[in-house]
């Protein structure tokens, strides 16, 4: 499912609001998550799952090409964790 099929789908089970106001919530909501992970906050939704940030330490790697070591900096990557409905619900 794309963003566009989400805010199609809300927009019509919620018949309050146009369109263009679901787009504008989807997108907040989006931006506010964003914004929570990049400040290294946890983000849980109930029934669903949790969103963190893991992050990896600085290592030595390997140039598979030359064989050539080379130090593979820091960094943080965003992990998603399913919650136990949700793992549930798509095994049935």
């Amino acid at each position: 499912m794309t963003k566009s099929e989400l805010i199609e789908k809300v927009s019509g089970k919620v018949k309050n609001f146009t369109k263009r106001d679901v787009e504008i919530i989807v997108d907040t909501i989006f931006e506010n998550m964003t914004g929570s992970l990049a400040k290294g906050e946890k983000i849980e939704i109930r029934g669903f799952g949790s969103f963190k940030v893991k992050e990896h330490k600085a290592r030595k790697g390997r140039n598979p090409k030359t064989g050539e070591s080379i130090d593979i900096p820091s960094k943080k990557t965003p992990f998603f964790k399913v919650g136990k409905e949700l793992k549930e619900r798509v095994n049935q």
